[in-house]
C-alpha cells in the first residue's frame, strides 16, 4: 500500500471540509508502526508519557532528551501520519531564545514536523519566534498538565464567564502568533465547540465535546492498559490490561509446568 504523508495542509483541508481529524499519542516504533498502518491523521509523542511509560504522578520530569529519543523511535514507524511532539516542561518557559534552540532541536533529531506547547497569550512572542523560524506549532490550552501544581487538580476547566472568556482570548492569541492548531483539554463542549467554529485552524479536544474539529486519546486510555485510570472523557475500545495479564499468567503456568517450550517450538 502507497501512502501519501499528511501534512499542515492536508490538515487545514480536513477543517475546511468538515472531515474529523483522528490523533492518538505513541511513544515506541511498534504502536506508532500500528497507529500509522490504521491511517491515524496526527501521532502525537506526548509528555504523557512521563505518566504512562515512566510512572511519574505528573508530566514535569520528563526531559528534552527523553523526549527526542522517544521521538527518534515513533519517528522509524511512521509513513503517512503527521508527527507532532511535545517540548517538555522547562524546555520553553525561560525565554524565547532558549525555546527557540529546544524546538529546532527537537526537530532536527527526531524529524517530526511539529512541536506543541502549553499556554496561552503569556506565549504568543514564543510561538511568533518558532513559527517566524519555520518550526510548525500546536498550541495547548483549558486542563495543562504541565501548570498542574498551579491548577491544583485535573478539574475541569473553564467553568466561569471570566476564565470562558480568558479562554476564548488566549485561543485567538495562539491563532494570530501562527498556531498551526490547538488542542482544548477538559472544558465544557459548549466553550469548545463555539472555540472550534470561531478559528481557521483545526481544534482537537479532549475531554472537550463532541463539537471540535478532531480528537485526541492518550493510546494507552484507549486499550484500557490501565485500570485505575477512568476519567469519564475516555473510551476504552479494548481491555488489554486483563488480556495481558491473563497471557502473562498462562506463560508462567506453561514455564512451570515444562509445557512451554514444546517439541514445536524447539530446534
Amino acid at each position: 500500500m502507497t501512502f501519501r504523508k499528511k501534512t499542515i495542509k492536508t490538515l487545514f483541508q480536513m477543517k475546511q471540509n468538515g472531515q474529523p481529524i483522528s490523533m492518538l499519542t505513541a511513544y515506541d516504533y511498534t504502536f506508532a508502526s500500528i497507529l500509522d498502518a490504521a491511517e491515524i491523521d496526527i501521532i502525537l509523542v506526548g509528555d504523557s508519557l512521563s505518566n504512562v511509560f515512566q510512572g511519574n504522578e505528573t508530566t514535569l520530569p520528563v526531559t528534552l532528551e527523553e523526549m527526542i529519543y522517544h521521538g527518534k523511535a515513533v519517528m522509524k514507524g511512521v509513513k503517512q501520519a503527521f508527527v507532532v511532539i511535545d517540548l517538555p516542561f522547562g524546555s520553553y518557559q525561560v525565554n524565547d531564545s532558549e525555546a527557540l534552540k529546544n524546538a529546532i532541536q527537537l526537530l532536527k533529531n527526531t524529524n517530526a514536523q511539529a512541536v506543541k506547547l502549553e499556554g496561552g497569550q503569556e506565549m504568543t512572542t514564543t510561538i511568533t519566534k518558532m513559527v517566524q523560524a519555520g518550526i510548525p506549532v500546536m498550541g495547548h490550552l483549558g486542563l495543562t498538565p504541565q501548570s498542574i501544581h498551579q491548577l491544583g487538580s485535573y478539574e475541569l476547566q473553564a467553568t466561569s464567564q471570566a476564565s470562558k472568556d480568558r479562554l476564548k482570548a488566549d485561543a485567538t492569541a495562539l491563532e494570530q502568533a501562527g498556531c498551526f492548531a490547538i488542542v482544548l483539554e477538559k472544558i465544557p463542549a459548549d466553550l469548545a465547540t463555539e472555540i472550534a467554529t470561531s478559528m481557521s485552524i483545526p481544534v482537537i479536544g479532549i475531554g472537550a465535546g463532541n463539537g471540535c474539529d478532531g480528537q485526541v486519546l492518550v493510546i494507552n486510555d484507549l486499550l484500557g492498559l490501565d485500570e485505575s485510570f477512568k476519567p469519564k472523557f475516555v473510551r476504552n475500545y479494548l481491555n488489554l490490561n486483563t488480556s495481558i495479564l491473563e497471557a502473562v499468567k498462562l506463560y508462567i503456568k506453561d514455564v512451570k509446568k515444562k509445557d512451554f517450550p514444546n517439541s514445536n517450538e524447539s530446534y
